[in-house]
């Protein structure tokens, strides 16, 4: 940092600097402690020595990793893993364009993370200092709200206000900066208090949606993400047995109600939506994973259950619109008077869901190395614990995995999510694993995938994150390959070199690594790999004839 653009300590009227004041990097640590931060995720940059000096005064650990856009990620891991606000903070200028991407994947999950940002000094603002350019026009249409502090007295309540509004429902993305010389200032100012949690109520509406309810022989329920973030597990468990409705359930909504739960089904959710006379959508918007709305046969009434109105205004209505608390107003539907039985429509779909279990043993057992992915799953079910957190970082193979992979609680399963950025799943898995000390974290990666931030392993390794990565490296971009051999006859830009040993990469860098070529050879290295205390990869190799069934891909 160049001597120049150094400020020195506030002083008072008589010249006398005031004992009480302190830097403002210090008043924004203040702050975040205050609220219950005790993980920083970063990557080291001069804009930023002051809040680093602060958090370690404050007892924040901080931790540091290769690329800002995996900080962005961290704290969306961390916030997936406690649904509290993660904390990441990003040097001036290109700091936060890198973290511009993990930021439009937490808008578009509704993740509440604050991204500080460091900032050229305000006193040569127009000058053309080192990384000066303004990040609001930017980061304000992906944000709930973004702010520079222009007074250093203001800084601890703009860092509360910032986390406040990110937990706050709908939860979502802030962006905070502090110019430099901001934020090297001293000041002497109070952390406001925390704001009380208002009581939530049900929405408008639930008496037009008990009366479709009671009157409903095939009811299903679509939860999702914002159910997740609504802490709604609960209310739909009473909802589902007291009306004895089947669940469906995707994003982070997976885990709200146990796999192996009798009104828990996965493989049946086409016919259930299509069949179904009434549909309750909770928490998961109408977009491409549901047709557009499409995937709800057109004579069901739908009730949608949501934190905030539909923004997706082109797809389907509702025909009841519950906006609102969402915990409440699931709540107040499980108290509705039931109505006469789906008794038959959950036998048929648990007909329907064994025999498609069924169909997948012949590939669950499948001899062939390089292995199918189907396969690789079914080793990989036998050595995780019930909690294990799986993190999803690919296309066709972690595809496979959102169709068997079983969760058992909430927040233990995180993926892209709709915005469909791949690399995220090094940074969760790194959030999540400095929130859940003990607890198996793997990290399921396509090879494609490993090339945007597999060096985040170098961050695994040095702060001592004993995450398991388990690689399906087909050497090749299998969502895009074979679509368009199917529409063209040949494919362009996607393939991969083939049989790359990734694991020698992860064994550079001071982990653990394992290759895998045939079926025999996974659940050994796998249980080493878990056992090794290192942060560790399993790199599988997987057909690349083997193609993922799927009716579209983006659209």
């Amino acid at each position: 940092m160049a001597t120049e653009e150094r400020t020195e300590p506030a002083e008072t009227k008589k010249g006398v600097a005031n004992p009480g004041a302190l830097h403002g990097g210090r008043l924004a640590a203040k702050a975040l402690k205050a609220r219950g931060v005790t993980h920083l995720f970063t990557l080291s940059g001069g804009h930023l020595f002051s809040l680093y000096d602060g958090c370690r005064e404050e007892g924040i650990a901080v931790i540091d990793v290769r690329h800002e856009q995996a900080a962005a990620f961290a704290a969306e891991g961390w916030a997936k893993a406690t649904r509290t606000p993660g904390v990441c903070a990003l040097t001036a200028g290109p700091g936060v364009t890198n973290g511009m991407s993990a930021l439009a994947s937490a808008q578009s999950n509704g993740t509440p993370i604050v991204v500080l940002g460091g900032r050229a000094p305000e006193m040569r603002w127009g000058s053309g200092s080192l990384q000066e350019i303004d990040h609001l026009p930017f980061v304000s249409p992906l944000t709930k709200s973004a702010e520079t502090v222009k007074e250093p007295n203001l800084i601890g309540e703009a860092t509360v206000r910032a986390f406040d509004a990110a937990g706050a429902s709908p939860t979502g993305p802030t962006f905070l900066d502090y110019p430099l010389d901001i934020v090297f200032m001293d000041a002497d100012a109070e952390i406001p208090a925390a704001p009380e949690a208002a009581a939530g109520a049900p929405a408008d509406g639930i008496e037009r949606a008990a009366e479709l309810l009671a009157g409903a022989e095939r009811p299903v329920i679509m939860a999702g993400t914002g159910l997740y973030w609504a802490r709604a597990e609960r209310e739909l468990l009473e909802l589902a047995e007291r009306h004895r409705i089947p669940v469906f359930l995707n994003g982070m909504g997976r885990g709200c109600i146990p796999a192996d739960h009798e009104l828990a089904f996965s493989r049946t959710r086409g016919s259930a939506l299509k069949g179904a006379d009434v549909a309750i959508v909770a928490g998961v918007p109408l977009d491409f994973r549901l047709g557009f709305g499409g995937a709800i046969g057109e004579d069901a009434k739908l009730i949608r259950v949501d934190a905030e109105p539909n923004r997706l205004e082109r797809n389907r209505a509702a025909d009841v619109d519950l906006v609102g608390d969402v915990a409440s107003t699931l709540g107040a539907l499980a108290a509705s008077e039931p109505g006469s039985g789906s008794a038959a429509w959950i036998a048929g779909l648990r007909a329907e869901e064994t025999e498609k279990r069924e169909a997948e043993n012949e590939d669950r057992a499948d001899p062939r190395g390089p292995l199918h992915p189907m396969r690789l799953y079914e080793e990989l079910g036998q050595v995780l614990d019930r909690d294990a957190i799986v993190i999803g970082d690919g296309g066709d193979f972690v595809s496979y995995a959102g169709r068997v992979i079983e969760t058992f609680e909430p927040g233990t399963w995180m993926d892209p999510g709709p915005f469909g950025c791949l690399g995220a799943g090094p940074g969760q898995a790194i959030g999540a694993a400095c929130a859940n000390p003990g607890k198996q974290i793997c990290l399921l990666l396509g090879d494609g995938a490993f090339g945007f931030s597999g060096l985040e392993f170098d961050t695994m390794v040095r702060h001592g994150l004993p995450i398991v990565g388990v690689m399906g490296n087909n050497g090749i971009w299998a969502l895009e390959k074979h679509p368009m051999e199917y529409l063209y006859g040949y494919s362009i830009a996607a393939e991969l070199r083939p049989e790359t040993p990734y694991e020698e990469v992860v064994e550079a860098l001071g982990g653990h690594g394992e290759l895998v070529r045939e079926p025999e050879e996974l659940r050994p290295a796998l249980e080493r790999a878990f056992a090794s205390g290192k942060p560790a990869l399993v790199n599988v190799l997987t057909d690349p004839d083997v193609v993922y069934p799927r009716r579209a891909v983006l659209v």
